[in-house]
C-alpha cells in the first residue's frame, strides 16, 4: 500500500508542476485554449484537418492565439491582416530563425545557414562584402564566365559526341 501512495503522489506533483510551469509562461503569450499537462492542445485539433481546426479557434480567439504542442507553444497568426502587421510592423521580432539543436552543435552557432540574430547579420555583411571585393555583380566576371563557356562549348563540339 505503501508503494502505491508515493506513485500516486509522485505523479500528482509531477501533474501539478507541469501545471505551473504552463502557467507560469502565459502572461507573454496571447489566448488560446487550455492545454492538457503533457499533450498541450493536439486532443482539440483535428490532425487529418488542422488547417480548419486552427480556422475554428481564430473565430475563438482572435486571429493571433497561442496553442501547445505537447509542451512547446506556438504563436498561430491567422489571416492576412495578422501575418502582415507582424511581418511588415514587427518585422525585426519575427526576422530570426527557429533552433535546430543537431546543427547549432554541430556549428556551435557559426555559418551562414543555421545562425541567427545578430551573428547571422554580420556573417551576411562580411560574406556580401567578400563577395563584392572578388568581383561579384560586375561585369567583367560576367564577361569572363561567358567566355569560358563558349571555349568549353567549341572544345566539345570538336569532341563530336565521343
Amino acid at each position: 500500500m505503501d508503494g502505491a501512495v508515493v506513485l500516486v503522489l509522485c505523479l500528482s506533483c509531477l501533474l501539478l508542476l507541469s501545471l505551473w510551469k504552463q502557467n507560469s509562461g502565459k502572461g507573454k503569450l496571447p489566448p488560446g485554449p487550455t492545454p492538457l499537462p503533457i499533450l498541450g492542445n493536439i486532443l482539440q485539433l483535428d490532425v487529418k484537418d488542422i488547417s480548419k481546426s486552427l480556422s475554428n479557434l481564430s473565430k475563438v480567439y482572435g486571429p493571433v492565439f497561442t496553442v501547445y504542442f505537447g509542451l512547446k507553444p506556438a504563436v498561430v497568426l491567422h489571416g492576412y491582416e495578422a501575418i502582415k502587421e507582424a511581418l511588415i510592423d514587427g518585422g525585426e521580432e519575427f526576422s530570426g530563425r527557429g533552433h535546430f539543436p543537431v546543427a547549432e552543435r554541430i556549428n556551435k552557432g557559426h555559418g551562414i545557414i543555421f545562425s541567427s540574430g545578430k551573428r547571422w547579420k554580420e556573417t551576411r555583411r562580411f560574406s556580401l562584402m567578400t563577395l563584392r571585393n572578388f568581383g561579384m555583380g560586375k561585369r567583367s566576371i560576367e564577361e569572363r564566365v561567358q567566355e569560358e563557356a563558349r571555349c568549353l562549348v567549341e572544345e566539345l563540339r570538336k569532341t563530336n559526341g565521343g
